[in-house]
C-alpha cells in the first residue's frame, strides 16, 4: 500500500461518496475504485458494502481507515521534519477537561496564523489514555497536569502556574479565608484529578468545618453553582475571571497555592520544534502566570 491509496480511502469517508472522492485528491473516479481495489487485495479484506448505496464501510474498513489516519500523518510528520519545508498536515493533541483548556483555542490559532498548510486535531480525554497516547504516537503532545506523568521516556514542561482562589456569589461580604469557608454553603470539586486532590489536601491541612451543599465533577460546573449563588468554592484562576459574573476571590491557602499544567510529548518525536511552539504560544496567552521554556 501507499499513502496515495490511503489518502483516496480517506477522501472517500469524509466525502462520502467514490465520486466527490475522485474530486478532492484530483482522480477520475474509475481510478478511485481502482486504488481501493488494489487496498482491498493488499489487506485481503473488503473494506466497503458495496451493497449499500452509497458504499459502507465494513468493520475491516473501519479499522483500515483508523490506521490510515495515523500513517498519513506520520508520514507528513516525518516529511516536514526530514525536509525542513513549510508545516502542513496533521497536528494532534490531547488535552485533559482543565479551565486551562480554555487557553487552548488561542493558542491554536496563533499556530495556524503561523503555519497556514497546518490542521490542528484536538481530543480531550483523561491523563493515562492521554499518556498512552503520546508515548503510542496517537498523539504529538497533551495538555496534563504535572503529577500525571507515569511514563519516563515522555518529557513534561509545564507552560502555566495559576493560583488557586476561593470564590463567593457577588456581592458577598468580604471576610478571611477560613470565615468565608464555613459561614457559606461549600460546592465540593469531586474528581480522581490532581487539581481535585491538591484542593482537598489543603482543606484537610486547614481543618475546617464545611456545609457541603453540592458535588460538582467539572470546574466549569462549579464556578455556574456559584456564580448562581448556590455557594462558595475552590478554583484555579483563570476559571475564577472566566465570564462577566464578578465573583469574590480569595487566595487560597498559607501559603497560597499553585497548580500546573503542561505539555506532554515524546522527546525525539517529529513534532518536537512544532510543540515547543505550542508551548510558547500557551505560555504567553497564559500571561504573568505563564511558565516559558528556559
Amino acid at each position: 500500500m501507499d499513502t496515495r491509496q490511503l489518502r483516496t480511502l480517506l477522501a472517500i469517508v469524509e466525502t462520502g461518496s467514490f465520486a466527490r472522492a475522485a474530486d478532492k485528491v484530483a482522480l477520475t473516479p474509475s481510478a478511485v475504485s481502482q486504488q481501493i481495489q488494489a487496498l482491498e487485495s493488499e489487506v485481503r479484506a473488503s473494506l466497503f458494502n458495496r451493497d449499500n448505496r452509497p458504499p459502507t464501510l465494513t468493520t475491516a474498513g473501519h479499522q483500515m481507515v483508523e490506521a490510515a489516519r495515523e500513517l498519513v500523518r506520520a508520514t507528513e510528520n516525518a516529511l516536514d521534519a526530514i525536509s525542513g519545508k513549510r508545516v502542513v498536515g496533521t497536528f494532534a493533541i490531547g488535552s485533559v477537561r482543565s479551565s486551562a483548556i480554555a487557553l487552548l483555542p488561542k493558542a491554536i490559532s496563533r499556530m495556524v496564523a503561523l503555519h497556514p498548510g497546518l490542521k490542528v486535531k484536538l481530543r480531550v480525554g483523561n491523563s493515562a489514555d492521554l499518556v498512552q497516547d503520546v508515548a503510542a504516537g496517537r498523539l504529538d503532545a497533551a495538555i496534563i497536569a504535572d503529577n500525571s506523568v507515569s511514563l519516563r521516556e515522555l518529557n513534561w514542561q509545564p507552560f502555566i502556574r495559576e493560583p488557586l482562589y476561593i470564590i463567593a456569589p457577588p456581592g458577598t461580604p468580604m471576610t478571611d479565608a477560613a470565615t468565608l469557608l464555613e459561614s457559606h454553603p461549600f460546592v465540593r470539586f469531586r474528581s480522581n484529578v490532581p487539581l481535585a486532590l491538591m484542593i482537598e489536601a489543603e482543606l484537610g491541612r486547614m481543618n475546617l468545618t464545611l456545609n457541603d451543599i453540592a458535588e460538582m465533577d467539572t470546574v466549569a460546573a462549579v464556578t455556574a453553582c456559584v456564580a448562581n449563588g448556590l455557594g462558595v468554592s475552590i478554583v484555579p484562576h483563570f476559571a475564577a475571571i472566566e465570564g462577566k459574573v464578578d465573583l469574590l476571590r480569595l487566595p487560597f491557602g498559607e501559603p497560597p497555592v499553585f497548580r500546573q499544567i503542561g505539555l506532554l510529548k515524546r522527546p525525539e518525536g517529529p513534532r518536537a520544534q512544532l510543540i515547543d511552539e505550542l508551548h510558547e504560544q500557551l505560555a504567553d496567552v497564559s500571561g504573568v502566570y505563564g511558565v516559558h521554556a528556559h
